[in-house]
């Protein structure tokens, strides 16, 4: 059981990566900071004061460049192998009592994987919004990925069952709203 919440809660902060690189991050270290997470051999170093400060830095610069127009693109560019990468890393260090084989495949196929999906739906969007509004309605959409990081974060290491339900949740309606963008935009030049 420890495992499957382990995996849980990997899969919740990586889908909070795809959002936000640097928020689940910061949250992994606070939690860990404050005894409510524990990190396996090899990550301690995320639950220190050193950690915090320069995830906390990191985050802020984040949100603040998705408040800068045409930045926001940009930054999807650079950020989505960072969210890959961090996605991977959250998964790993909450893994524990398994060979290190099975930690890093299960952080590479289900944190990573989780990771890209959300980080490729997020610029997908982002795409549509900049082409369709010419960028006039990303700041809201900075502002509900924002939120979205960090609810997940939370939900993933307090609730993680809650967690797992909200990722598919949000993922559906992503794919769902990136498909009828698709067809919108199919039928528009016909």
């Amino acid at each position: 059981m420890d495992t499957f919440l382990a995996l849980l809660i990997g899969i919740g902060l990586s889908a909070a990566c795809g959002f936000r690189v640097f928020v689940p991050l910061l949250g992994v270290s606070i939690a860990a900071l404050s005894g409510h997470l524990t990190l396996f051999s090899g990550f301690e170093w995320m639950g220190t004061w050193p950690a915090v400060i320069a995830f906390g830095t990191a985050t802020v610069l984040e949100i603040a460049a998705y408040y800068i127009p045409w930045v926001d693109n940009i930054m999807d560019t650079i950020t989505t192998p960072a969210a890959i990468a961090a996605g991977i890393i959250a998964t790993a260090s909450v893994f524990g009592d398994v060979s290190p084989f099975l930690r890093w495949s299960m952080a590479v196929i289900a944190g990573g994987g989780v990771a890209t999906i959300i980080r490729g739906s997020t610029v997908a969007l982002r795409a549509a919004s900049s082409g369709t509004t010419g960028g006039l309605a990303n700041h809201g959409l900075s502002t509900v990925e924002m939120v979205v990081a960090i609810v997940v974060t939370v939900l993933a290491i307090l609730v993680p069952i809650a967690c797992l339900v909200l990722v598919v949740f949000i993922s559906y309606r992503m794919i769902r709203k990136l498909l009828r963008w698709r067809s919108a935009r199919q039928a528009a030049t016909r």
